[in-house]
């Protein structure tokens, strides 16, 4: 996102346009930076990234969902691939699934962090432990995830296909309320990309399904 100028940048360009026009015996009037306006479109966090500060609830409760949502899906793609005997498809889908969702939690992070709000909903995640999660948005319980690492073969790759599926869609529905609630732009940039291409990743498991 571009940055509009600082002050100071402003300051020097009216500083260089004013002694530009004046004459070699009446000097450019100094310029006082203090009335130079700009519209503060940013807020920087602590690593720098800077985040458009405008949000509601919708945005917040979004990244705070989102995030253990993701987190799990992440997981549950490093049990494939730590597996043997897996199709090279459904290790692609996993690859690809891993590597599009962990850069997107850091995203949602960074926002929490220059909304400072917390990365988990207020009052914390007592009584939304996986347990009593499990079903909810797609998520998978305890017991859930614990058969999906034990199991091997096309057994495994079915489970995780479904699973995910589901997973799939809870996002996509989580995604949707943001679009159709949410007021940071940015978040509601990533929601249309979530929608988009889980969407396209349920057809191709659906596919895959089919030919197990």
């Amino acid at each position: 996102m571009k940055r509009n100028l600082s002050l100071s940048a402003l300051g020097v360009a009216a500083t260089i346009a004013l002694a530009g026009c004046g004459s070699d015996t009446e000097p450019a009037a100094p310029v006082d930076e203090s009335s130079a306006t700009t519209q503060e479109t940013t807020t920087s966090t602590g690593s720098g990234t800077e985040v458009s500060p405008e949000h509601n609830n919708a945005d917040v409760m979004f990244a705070q969902m989102m995030i253990p949502h993701h987190q799990q899906a992440v997981e549950m793609s490093d049990m494939m691939l730590a597996k043997d005997a897996i199709s090279p498809e459904v290790i692609d889908l996993a690859t690809q699934i891993k590597d599009a969702q962990g850069p997107e939690i850091d995203t949602m992070t960074t926002w929490l962090e220059a909304w400072d709000r917390s990365a988990m909903p207020d009052g914390g995640m007592e009584g939304h432990d996986m347990d009593s999660m499990g079903g909810m948005n797609g998520m998978m319980d305890e017991d859930q995830m614990a058969a999906l690492e034990s199991a091997e073969g096309d057994e495994a790759a079915k489970m995780f296909l479904k699973s995910m599926t589901e997973h799939h869609n809870g996002a996509v529905e989580m995604a949707q309320e943001e679009i159709d609630n949410g007021e940071n732009t940015e978040a509601i940039a990533l929601a249309e990309i979530i929608v988009e291409t889980q969407q396209a990743e349920i057809q191709e498991m659906e596919a895959l399904l089919a030919e197990l």
